[in-house]
């Protein structure tokens, strides 16, 4: 793994930050900066502009819209998208992409990859279910053969922008009688399908992002099976390989604690003394900061694997468990330097408007650490990775 930055890089560097500069839409920067919920059309702008650029999905192949960027250019465009702050693109690009060019028919890539790249189409996951969450394989949403079509009936639930959603990637049951894993298909499924359902789940930040989604026999086309029937979980295993890797926020964790060392160092009035200056407070920050160090080049070590062609291994369950515990420590001690600004709900009349009270960053202190609480539970959650960890790595 070559982790040289040449003068080329940091000439590559500069290009990308004036271009998210300049570029970056303006009406999403401005309802970040109010701590507004990004809408389907903020999200897709952002998406647009990069697709339109060529700049967004790097890690594709070229010859479905990737850069051909080495790892190191890679790994410099994801840390300036987290420096820039900019907001995620649409939900399928990392994790149904990669699907889609690894097992879809020819039919399936023309029909399905242009719209998924210029925003046409956007998915959701059906994964989890009510009973059925980190023991995925043990779903029972059915697809019964029918002729030409599948007819499902399920639930599947947090279904992340399904209220979004054009299309949807969702495991079923396909045989009953086989072991879990071995009787599991993988289908694309048109959201608008008669007898599709979506429910609002109101998360306690009071975000909606998440929903329940209900099939009451939805007629899927067979065509619309990726790989072979009964063999979706190799499949779906892949796909949480991607989710996994995406998961893990490196980039945007080194920009978060640069944030809260700005905030931890700054002055405060009536001389009182900043934050950093308290040694236990430096200490956990500290510590924070050497674990990221260690998952930075567990991530690079990952992108460098895959510029070679290899696919996410178990490092990907690494990168997940750590990633997530880093970003749930640095949310807590944001949470931590905001202080009595940051309690829940804490607003107050300014000019005529309800808004929080205190520095703006304490307002979204509280809503940010309650939805980072999700992330050791979703992709797999950590303890379901650390059993693969142990038996993929360790051996045991």
């Amino acid at each position: 793994m070559d982790l040289d930055f040449l003068p080329e890089h940091a000439e590559f560097r500069k290009e990308v930050r004036d271009w998210i500069e300049a570029n970056y839409p303006a009406e999403t920067r401005r309802k970040q900066e109010a701590g507004e919920h990004l809408g389907k059309e903020d999200i897709l702008a952002w998406h647009r502009t990069l697709h339109n650029k060529g700049w967004l999905t790097p890690s594709w192949p070229v010859e479905y819209g990737g850069t051909g960027w080495d790892s190191v250019r890679k790994y410099i465009f994801s840390e300036e998208l987290a420096r820039a702050q900019t907001s995620q693109t649409s939900f399928g690009l990392g994790m149904i992409g990669p699907v889609l060019y690894t097992f879809a028919t020819p039919e399936q890539k023309a029909k399905f990859l242009p719209g998924t790249m210029n925003g046409d189409i956007w998915w959701c996951q059906g994964y989890s279910e009510p009973g059925a969450g980190s023991d995925l394989a043990g779903l029972s949403t059915r697809a019964v053969r029918d002729g030409d079509h599948y007819i499902v009936n399920g639930q599947k639930t947090w279904t992340t922008q399904g209220h979004f959603a054009d299309w949807g990637f969702f495991l079923v049951r396909t045989d009953p009688d086989a072991k879990k894993q071995e009787g599991i298909s993988f289908l694309l499924i048109d959201m608008t399908s008669p007898g599709i359902t979506v429910r609002p789940i109101i998360t306690i930040e009071g975000g909606h992002e998440v929903n329940d989604v209900f099939l009451d026999n939805v007629r899927v086309p067979v065509a619309n099976l990726i790989g072979e029937e009964n063999k979706g979980w190799t499949v779906a295993k892949y796909l949480l390989g991607h989710e996994r890797t995406g998961i893990a926020g490196v980039a945007r964790s080194k920009r978060g604690i640069e944030r809260l060392r700005e905030l931890a160092t700054a002055e405060l009035a009536d001389d009182a003394q900043p934050l950093i200056n308290d040694s236990d407070f430096r200490r956990k920050v500290a510590e924070l900061e050497v674990d990221l160090a260690a998952l930075e080049y567990t991530e690079l070590r990952s992108l460098a694997s895959e510029s070679k062609g290899k696919g996410p291994g178990p490092e990907a369950s690494l990168l997940k468990v750590k990633g997530t515990e880093v970003g749930q420590r640095l949310t807590e001690l944001t949470l931590e330097a905001a202080a009595h600004y940051g309690a829940p709900y804490a607003r107050g009349m300014q000019g005529g408007n309800d808004l929080p009270v205190g520095p703006d960053y304490a307002g979204k202190a509280a809503p940010t650490y309650f939805n980072m609480r999700k992330t050791s539970i979703f992709g797999g959650s950590n303890e379901i990775q650390r059993n693969i960890i142990a038996k993929a790595v360790l051996g045991l």
